[in-house]
């Protein structure tokens, strides 16, 4: 999960405690709309938490 907040960080010039919303934010929408994605998408996301 670092990987992916160091890379929002450089990519799209954010703070890390902004990449790391942006992710939680994207994993809750996921879930909300793909519910059976839920599991999945905790599995992914899990260390963003």
């Amino acid at each position: 999960m670092q990987e992916l907040i160091d890379r929002l960080v450089k990519e799209a010039n954010v703070t890390p405690e902004q990449a790391k919303q942006s992710i939680e934010t994207i994993a809750a929408f996921v879930k909300e709309k793909f519910p059976m994605l839920g599991g999945a998408v905790n599995q992914i996301f899990k260390s963003a938490k």
